[in-house]
């Protein structure tokens, strides 16, 4: 009989964290979720698989915390997925954001090292290191050109990845992923920010939904199907980074379409243009290329964009009514 894996989930109470956590435990694992020392840690997206994880406390500032949890739990695998993962937030907290998204990378990578280099370790970077893009669609070797504290946060952690991978032998993977949503997506985030706002608007909670860039174009997939990719980047007999994508492009506007189009309403009469909601330093087109993914992993996306819009907005107006 093989003995039971064991993983390690940072950041385990976050959207991704959650459906891995999930993923995980279908897959037969034992999980162990890491959380920070505060009194303000949310536990509702884990709450219906509470009882089936460990929880355990860390923090990302601390690295001998880092090294005691990593003796403590001694998993054979770490999805440091924790950061400070709000880009609007980054502007206003850059050094933080670089502590916990850069450095904090640098603490969990060189506990490993420490602990047991041969634990397999994924790091999640993200496709805002690529910015103001140089090239479309993006790939593995298309330059990055972070437009936010939290992309040169990223960078940073991404190569630190990569650094340790070669510096030491170490199994150390990066999922490059690009824009995934869904239900347990947080509100300040502009398509749980849409969704629930059509929520509100359908259900005479709100009149109005005040946006920023509606032209902006992302690559949106579904954050259920991309955990799945984080696991098999760490089933390989090599580390190596994948970017991890639909491969198309849709814009705010036609996601606000599709939203308030499920619920029978037009978008134009309710969505107002705000300079608030405006980025200091816009990334305008993202869109990844998820060859490499779907030749070297077999992965690929499963859920279509309509049927996430959707799905968001069902799940929103069922959150909305229970609340009333």
């Amino acid at each position: 009989m093989t003995p039971t894996k064991r993983a390690l989930i940072t950041g385990i109470t976050g959207q991704d964290g959650s459906y891995l956590a999930e993923f995980l435990l279908a897959q037969g694992y034992e999980v162990i979720g890491m959380i920070r020392r505060s009194s303000t840690v949310n536990f509702e997206r884990i709450q219906h698989i509470q009882d089936k994880i460990t929880l355990t406390t860390g923090d990302l500032l601390d690295e001998v915390s880092m090294i005691n949890l990593l003796r403590e739990s001694r998993p054979s695998e770490v999805y440091n997925l924790a950061a400070q993962s709000f880009v609007q937030t980054s502007w206003g907290q850059p050094v933080f954001t670089g502590e916990t998204t850069a450095l904090g990378v640098t603490r969990m990578l060189d506990a490993v090292r420490i602990v047991d280099p041969d634990i397999r370790f994924y790091q999640a970077s993200s496709s805002e290191m690529f910015g103001k893009v140089v090239e479309v669609p993006q790939r593995e070797t298309t330059p990055f050109y972070p437009r936010s504290p939290y992309g040169v946060a990223k960078v940073y952690g991404h190569w630190i990845t990569v650094n340790y991978r070669e510096s030491y032998d170490m199994h150390t993977s990066s999922g490059i992923l690009f824009n995934h949503e869904s239900p347990r997506r947080g509100l300040e985030f502009v398509t749980r920010k849409i969704t629930n706002g059509v929520a509100r608007i359908k259900l005479g909670l709100d009149r109005e939904l005040r946006l920023g860039n509606l032209e902006a174009q992302r690559d949106w997939g579904f954050a259920g199907d991309y955990v799945k990719a984080m696991w098999m980047m760490l089933q390989q007999d090599r580390p190596d980074d994948y970017v991890v994508a639909t491969g198309k492009t849709q814009s705010v506007r036609h996601f606000c379409e599709l939203a308030f189009g499920h619920v029978g309403l037009d978008y134009s009469k309710y969505v107002v243009l705000d300079e608030r909601f405006m980025r200091p330093a816009e990334v305008d087109l993202l869109v990844g290329d998820p060859t490499k993914a779907r030749a070297m992993l077999g992965w690929y996306p499963e859920t279509p964009f309509e049927q996430l819009v959707t799905m968001m907005v069902d799940a929103d107006l069922a959150l909305l009514k229970k609340q009333l």
